[in-house]
């Protein structure tokens, strides 16, 4: 009994450190109002590992937008909705990483000319056309689904493309000297890449309650080719990741998701 208490408070300051990080975590992804408190470089490099968590926190919400729509519009209207509302709560930050990734990567003739051009906060050619396509078949995607499974699958979605962001961490390289993808770039270990993993899986695995197996493997395998093709371009350009590229891979990754599962419904 007299061992049993060091154990315990252990897990509970452990339990406590847990949702520091995702609270950063939240804040980092988010505009959702979030404690200050407790911020360090170190709870920042952690982060990542609960990058699928936010994900579950924002398919949530955005569920709840569609969910409340559909009471009142057409499916693809309440998809244009939920999607609006994911843009006005994550502050569009992942679309605005996959803007300024196609303007560099477009726009650019070589890594150098592509890390300035990415670099610049205006929006070019490319990330406007960029934006318009991925926006465009997010909303269609949806639309196009049983509204009934929807929720369910912009749940996992938001998980799931954050997991492949997350992947990205852990086995590319981060190529900048500063910004603030820089801390997060090394502080995922192989458990914090599980727990991600774990979250994601979890998600899409709810989904079989609303889709057959055959859908959600599509969705999976559109997952990843959405990562992977993301990846191919950037990869042989810049010989490495920055902060918009995980950004970008976190928004083809989720369309992806929805398109596989589209092809096999």
């Amino acid at each position: 009994m007299k061992r049993s208490k060091p154990r315990r408070h252990g897990l509970v300051a452990r339990a406590r450190e847990e949702m520091i990080i995702l609270a950063i975590a939240t804040a980092f992804l988010t505009r959702l109002p979030m404690p200050r408190r407790g911020w360090t470089l170190r709870r920042m490099a952690a982060t990542p590992r609960w990058y699928p968590g936010v994900g579950l926190i924002i398919g949530v919400l955005v569920a709840l937008f569609y969910w409340v729509a559909t009471a009142l519009y057409p499916p693809v209207l309440a998809a244009l909705i939920s999607t609006a509302a994911g843009l006005l709560i994550t502050g569009c930050f992942h679309e605005d990483g996959f803007a300024d990734a196609c303007d560099g990567l477009g726009g650019g003739t070589s890594r150098r000319e592509s890390l300035e051009i990415m670099r610049d906060s205006r929006l070019g050619t490319f990330g406007v056309a960029g934006l318009f396509l991925v926006l465009g078949a997010k909303v269609l995607a949806l639309g196009a689904l049983p509204p009934h499974a929807v929720p369910l699958i912009l749940i996992a979605g938001h998980a799931a493309s954050r997991a492949s962001a997350v992947v990205v961490i852990a086995t590319s390289r981060y190529i900048r000297f500063e910004g603030a993808g820089r801390p997060i770039a090394q502080g995922l270990g192989r458990r914090g890449l599980g727990l991600a993993l774990l979250v994601a899986a979890l998600a899409l695995l709810a989904v079989l309650c609303v889709a057959p197996i055959l859908a959600l493997l599509g969705g999976i395998v559109g997952l990843f080719f959405g990562h992977a093709l993301m990846r191919l371009v950037f990869e042989r350009r810049l010989r490495g990741y920055t902060g918009d590229c995980l950004g970008a891979v976190q928004q083809t990754s989720e369309v992806g998701f929805y398109l596989g599962l589209l092809a096999c419904l």
